[in-house]
C-alpha cells in the first residue's frame, strides 16, 4: 500500500515536472536526463514507470488534454444550451490556461508518433461522443452540427495557439480577456442558432 502510494506521487511528480519543462524549453531541448534531474528521480525510474520519455508525454498528455477528458463532463440535459456555453467555456480557459499544451497541439502537427496518434483517436471517439449527444438538441441535422462544433473547437485552439505571438485576428484582440468575451460570446450566438 505505502510503495503504491509512492509510486503514484513520483508519477505525479514525473508528469507535473514534464508539463514545467515543456512550458520552459518545449521540445528542442527536452530531454530524459533532464526531467530525471529536475524531478530529482533517477531516469529509470521514468524507463520504469512510462517506458520512455514518449511514454511521459503520453501520460502527460491523457491527463491535460481537454477533449480526451471530455467524457468525463456529463451534460446537464435540462439546461443544454448554459451546458454547451459553459463547456466552450471550459475549453478555452483549459487551452488558454496551458502553456505546455498550447506547445504540445503545435508539436502535435508535426509529428505523427504512435503515441499522439492515440492520444488523436480518443479525442476523435470523444468528440463523435458529444456530437452525437449534441444532434438529439439541435434544430440542424447532425452534418451540419458536425461542422459548426469542428469550426468551434478548431477556432479555440488555433486562436489560443496564436495569441502568444499575435495581438490581433480579424479586429479582436486575442491577447485580451475583453477579446475573448468576444469570441465566447459569438460562440455563444452559434449554439443559441443550433440548439432547441
Amino acid at each position: 500500500m505505502v510503495r503504491e502510494r509512492d509510486r503514484e506521487r513520483s508519477e505525479e511528480k514525473l508528469i507535473s515536472t514534464i508539463g514545467e519543462l515543456i512550458e520552459e524549453v518545449g521540445f528542442e531541448g527536452l530531454g530524459i536526463n533532464q526531467v530525471a534531474k529536475r524531478a530529482g528521480f533517477s531516469k529509470n525510474l521514468i524507463y520504469r514507470y512510462f517506458e520512455s520519455l514518449d511514454g511521459l508525454i503520453y501520460a502527460y498528455m491523457k491527463k491535460y488534454d481537454f477533449w480526451v477528458n471530455a467524457e468525463e463532463n456529463q451534460p446537464d440535459v435540462s439546461d443544454i444550451k448554459n451546458y454547451l456555453k459553459s463547456f466552450y467555456r471550459r475549453e478555452i480557459a483549459e487551452f488558454r490556461g496551458s502553456t505546455a499544451l498550447k506547445k504540445l497541439r503545435r508539436w502535435e502537427l508535426s509529428t505523427d508518433k504512435e503515441f499522439v496518434v492515440e492520444i488523436r483517436k480518443q479525442r476523435e471517439k470523444n468528440g463523435v461522443q458529444f456530437m452525437d449527444m449534441m444532434s438529439q438538441f439541435a434544430k440542424v441535422d447532425k452534418k451540419q452540427v458536425q461542422a459548426i462544433s469542428a469550426l468551434i473547437d478548431a477556432g479555440i485552439v488555433y486562436l489560443a495557439m496564436f495569441e502568444d505571438n499575435c495581438q490581433m485576428y480579424n479586429g479582436i484582440d486575442i491577447q485580451s480577456n475583453e477579446g475573448w468575451t468576444q469570441i465566447v460570446e459569438g460562440i455563444d450566438l452559434l449554439i443559441d442558432v443550433m440548439i432547441k
